[in-house]
């Protein structure tokens, strides 16, 4: 039954196929059931193999084979002799010794050196020192003046035939040298029956030629009348097309920009670069943090500062670096540099973008977020990247707390389909108190995001009076997961199948 169901899809090129197969004892070439079967091109011949395959009916074996013919230097060999016998030749007739400069006279300037390479390696000449350097031909040189070496056999018999099979190891110093030779592999196929294609030989179908595509020129003229029409097989094998589409990173941030529009936050934007006043000061880092260090951070030659414009918020800064200014901290008690801040380094967080909207707007309520690159010092890993994108967004409003922070995380991340989600206490430099959020995912729980409440020290200078709450996540860790990377480097590269296959979030 099984058999009789292959039989009946069978298309007419592909019964043409087996009958030819049969009439050539099972096995043969492509070119052979081509003449044999009578087809119109021999493409048809591999397009119905293909499909025999693809059924169990037939085997191809393809086998590969390598070729050599003469390249445009090969060619001028064969004419002008290869150069190092030319050498040779000149040498003989110099008895034996020449300036080294003579060979000009025998040898295109591009051909000297390497000629004198093989003339060395063959030792058909030694070079020796006088008043000028001299070259002087050995006894292996004057043997060789009248024979044919291997390089010359091989180079005219390449000459006789457009292609020649010839082992590796003796046309290896010919395909050291360049456009001498050139190499080719030509590939060759054999289809074969398989035991099933002979069981439906054996068994015969009828040879009736169908119509596999009805045309309007078909119905018109009635010529499928009396005709078998060939069934559709929506089993049958179709290649995947790919239309294009936005990068799947490109996508994922349109995705998280999507959510935060639509809980309500407004998007901000800012520099690349940027003093380290506003990157790190005015959020209470300091100035001796390790962070700072040229190993860490990426600081600019051009432009080297970036001057500070307000002079009373510098001053308020400088307080709570130095003792805690208008807040009840003691501050970091070290001497405030204002040279140090107008450092201009390469951003290494979005919070800078923070700071600054509440700077320029004190007044709650707001709920804004970012999406951005940062630049750090890092060395390349399967975890780490010099540039990445941060995503952060916060809260200013009267009597916000952090349980409301808990939900705001609950709800962005269960919009971005992680459904077990866990927070745990942490730290960071400018919230307190802070908490790491945890995602479930794969079966364990991963590190995904940092978040906390401004500390008075961040926002007391900046005239903010009421909490902030704050959080922020990479955002290639998180394409990581979605997309079930372990190397955060193949966002980055150009790998065409996985920008194909990988669907958009």
């Amino acid at each position: 039954m099984h058999l009789n169901k292959t039989i009946k899809e069978l298309s007419h090129s592909e019964k043409k196929v087996l009958l030819t197969l049969d009439k050539l004892k099972g096995k043969t070439t492509p070119r052979k059931i081509f003449e044999k079967g009578k087809f119109d091109q021999e493409v048809e011949v591999m397009n119905a193999s293909s499909w025999l395959k693809s059924k169990d009916l037939v085997k191809i074996d393809e086998h590969i084979k390598t070729v050599y013919s003469l390249g445009k230097e090969g060619k001028k060999f064969i004419k002008k002799g290869l150069p190092e016998k030319r050498a040779v030749k000149l040498l003989s007739e110099n008895n034996g010794r020449i300036k080294l400069n003579e060979l000009s006279k025998v040898l295109e300037k591009q051909e000297i050196p390497i000629t004198i390479g093989w003339l060395k390696k063959n030792k058909w000449a030694d070079i020796k020192k006088d008043k000028d350097t001299i070259l002087e031909l050995t006894d292996n040189g004057k043997d060789v003046l009248h024979k044919k070496t291997e390089d010359e056999k091989i180079l005219y018999l390449l000459n006789d035939k457009e292609y020649v099979q010839i082992e590796k190891d003796k046309i290896k110093s010919l395909l050291s040298r360049k456009n001498v030779v050139k190499e080719k592999e030509i590939i060759s196929s054999e289809i074969s029956l398989t035991d099933k294609g002979k069981k439906i030989i054996k068994i015969g179908f009828d040879f009736k030629e169908e119509i596999s595509q009805v045309t309007s020129n078909i119905i018109k003229n009635k010529e499928w009348k009396g005709k078998i029409i060939r069934p559709y097989d929506i089993n049958a094998f179709a290649p995947s097309i790919y239309g294009g589409k936005a990068h799947p990173l490109v996508s994922l941030v349109s995705d998280i920009r999507q959510i935060f529009l639509e809980m309500g936050f407004e998007e901000i934007q800012g520099d690349f670069v940027e003093s380290c006043f506003w990157n790190m000061d005015t959020l209470f880092i300091p100035q001796d943090h390790p962070a700072r260090e040229m190993q860490d951070t990426l600081y600019c030659k051009n432009p080297l500062k970036i001057k500070i414009k307000d002079d009373t918020f510098l001053k308020r800064i400088s307080q709570v670096h130095e003792n805690g200014g208008q807040t009840s901290s003691t501050g970091w008690g070290y001497k405030f540099s204002k040279s140090e801040g107008e450092r201009a380094l390469l951003r290494t967080h979005t919070t800078v973008n923070t700071i600054r909207y509440l700077y320029n707007n004190p007044e709650p309520p707001s709920k804004v977020f970012s999406v951005g690159k940062v630049f750090r010092k890092e060395n390349v890993d399967s975890t780490h990247l010099p540039e990445f994108y941060q995503i952060e967004g916060i809260i200013h409003e009267k009597n916000t707390n952090f349980k409301q922070l808990i939900g705001i995380l609950k709800e962005f991340y269960k919009r971005m389909g992680f459904e077990k989600i866990r927070f745990r206490p942490g730290y960071f430099p400018y919230t307190e108190p802070s908490m790491e959020v945890d995602v479930f995912w794969n079966n364990k729980w991963m590190e995904l995001g940092g978040s906390g409440i401004f500390r008075p020290e961040v926002t007391e200078p900046v005239g903010v009076k009421e909490p902030v709450l704050a959080w922020g996540l990479g955002l290639e860790r998180l394409a990581m997961l979605k997309f079930k990377l372990t190397d955060m480097r193949d966002l980055y590269i150009s790998d065409l199948d996985w920008l194909r296959k990988t669907p958009t979030i």
